[in-house]
């Protein structure tokens, strides 16, 4: 045996070990799409309009307090139901409140005279920032989502944008039974504040005779509360909070199930050290007063304040043990920026799974076997090459599957399917060449046929004169696999992910492996047959 030989037998070696070390065991190293395990695929969509207004009312605290330290008065300033900043002042002085905005606040566009008022105008948020804001907001979104489904525990999720810029986020949890509770944890925004209690009435109306015309303070507003009345939970009052929070869901460093005073499921919550500080300050001048916590605009409770608070307390609002556990989970893996809607929903069962891969893998062994069988058949010994190179091609594309990090779809196994067959038309461009360099004769300088050229001198030629058709070939495949993944979403990555380790693979076990297997097998069988004939000439 050569030593080149022998190096080609060790490399060939060594990529089996690994990829047997990739592969087993089998059911722990394969990880399983949706389509072939069962579970959950959700498309959402996150209603950046929410951010938006978000992004005002901050503003709007902002420039209240600005303008405030400048002496100015301002006569309204409020958010309009189009996501727009209204404001109005108290007396001339807008010349002078645009001017210092425009030093102070850049984000802004101005409309003056809104509707023929000379003391009011609105600002819009310039289109740069818009776009910002929401691409943030979905990134936000997609990372908050992908922290509740890996405290959740779903192995192997699959959570990414759909498209390049879009509002959409595609969401599959193989394995994933409880369909209810995935997407209540998913799609809560659990947006959790503290703030001050200043009034309480059982009904709404009544809160509102206690102000004239029924205009509540723009500091404050009305919030119900929810609690349980027998089996179901249902409003038993409204409360008038103050908007601003004492500390809010972003103060928080950590959430955990545990149990209020009265032994009932609540969460236990430890807040950071600025939110600590902050709590504890208002605690400290609050003795007695009363604290609601809000939880997504809705009250939970609002415990007295008894006593000086830092940095730890409790939730309680009537949760059940699951409830309880689900929003500690959903607290620590933090609040949605905006609201998010489903807008598709499908659902696998575990034995509709099991029979796509029943079927898929029976449909590609027989597929294989039968090629095999014509390939034997019609190329004698030489099939069995196609046979051994065919199965390594499956081996080593199962092991990038698993070395990747890859799931494997029922797309994704199809294109296996395709890539056995692209695999087989490598070996019959191969065999083909052989035979044609096996019937040509070689002819001495004088004119004089002598005999057929050597096999082993076949073997180079065909090789030699096959493999730039198999490349050519299996590259613009490739080229069209690639595009397909950078521009395919769902099931067709899925496939253009196996097509594109196929290929690779397939140029590997036709040029190199198949290449090898001959030489090897010539080395034992014919030994001391030359590789061609001296002298000669080609017709």
């Amino acid at each position: 045996m050569e030593r080149k030989t022998l190096y080609k037998l060790l490399v060939v070696g060594a990529c089996i070990l690994v990829s047997i070390f990739y592969i087993y065991p089998w059911n722990e190293k394969i990880k399983l799409g949706l389509d072939l395990k069962g579970g959950m695929h959700l498309i959402l969509e996150v209603d950046t309009n929410d951010t938006i207004r978000n992004e005002l009312y901050q503003l709007r605290e902002r420039i209240k307090r600005n303008l405030e330290s400048k002496n100015i008065e301002i006569e309204k300033i409020y958010v309009t139901d189009d996501s727009h900043l209204y404001l109005e002042s108290k007396d001339n002085s807008i010349e002078r409140v645009k001017n210092i905005l425009e030093n102070d606040f850049t984000n802004f566009n101005f409309s003056m005279n809104y509707e023929n008022n000379p003391k009011a105008f609105l600002l819009d948020l310039i289109p740069d920032i818009v776009n910002k804001i929401k691409d943030s907001s979905v990134n936000q979104a997609l990372e908050t989502i992908r922290g509740r489904i890996d405290e959740l525990g779903v192995s192997e999720p699959t959570i990414q944008r759909e498209g390049l810029s879009g509002q959409r986020i595609l969401v599959q949890l193989p394995g994933v039974e409880d369909v209810a509770r995935a997407k209540r944890i998913i799609g809560r925004t659990a947006y959790l504040e503290w703030r001050e209690v200043t009034d309480f009435a059982k009904t709404k109306e009544e809160l509102l005779t206690k102000f004239k015309d029924g205009n509540i303070p723009e500091d404050q507003e009305i919030l119900a509360i929810m609690e349980k009345v027998g089996i179901e939970k249902a409003i038993t009052g409204y409360y008038l909070l103050k908007k601003e929070s004492v500390v809010s869901g972003s103060d928080l460093q950590d959430a955990r199930l545990g149990y209020d005073n009265s032994n009932l499921p609540a969460v236990n919550f430890t807040l950071t050290p600025d939110g600590g500080q902050r709590f504890y300050n208002f605690t400290s001048e609050n003795v007695g007063k009363q604290l609601a916590i809000v939880l997504d605009k809705i009250v939970q409770s609002a415990p007295v304040v008894k006593d000086k608070i830092r940095d730890q307390g409790v939730i309680s609002g009537s949760y059940t043990l699951q409830e309880a556990e689900d929003l500690s989970l959903i607290l620590r893996a933090g609040a949605l920026p905006a609201s998010i809607k489903f807008l598709e929903e499908r659902t696998v069962g575990p034995s509709l799974g099991q029979d796509s891969i029943e079927k898929g893998l029976t449909a590609g062994m027989y597929g294989a076997i039968l090629v095999i069988i014509f390939m034997v058949i019609y190329y004698g010994s030489m099939g069995l090459v196609a046979f051994i190179t065919l199965t390594l091609n499956l081996l080593f594309i199962f092991a990038g599957l698993s070395a990747l990090g890859a799931v494997l779809t029922l797309p994704g196994i199809a294109g296996i399917v395709l890539t056995i067959g692209m695999a087989v038309d490598a070996n019959i461009l191969i065999y083909e060449r052989i035979r044609e360099e096996m019937v040509k004769k070689i002819i001495i300088k004088h004119g004089k046929v002598e005999k057929k050229k050597p096999f082993r001198s076949a073997v180079d030629d065909g090789f030699n004169r096959a493999t730039i058709t198999i490349w050519d070939a299996n590259l613009t495949t490739l080229i069209a696999a690639i595009i397909l993944f950078a521009f395919g979403t769902g099931p067709i990555k899925g496939f253009a992910i196996t097509l594109s380790i196929g290929i690779a693979f397939n140029i590997f076990t036709a040029c190199f492996i198949a290449r090898l297997i001959f030489d090897l097998a010539l080395d034992f069988l014919a030994p001391s047959q030359p590789r061609e004939m001296v002298p000669q000439e080609t017709t």
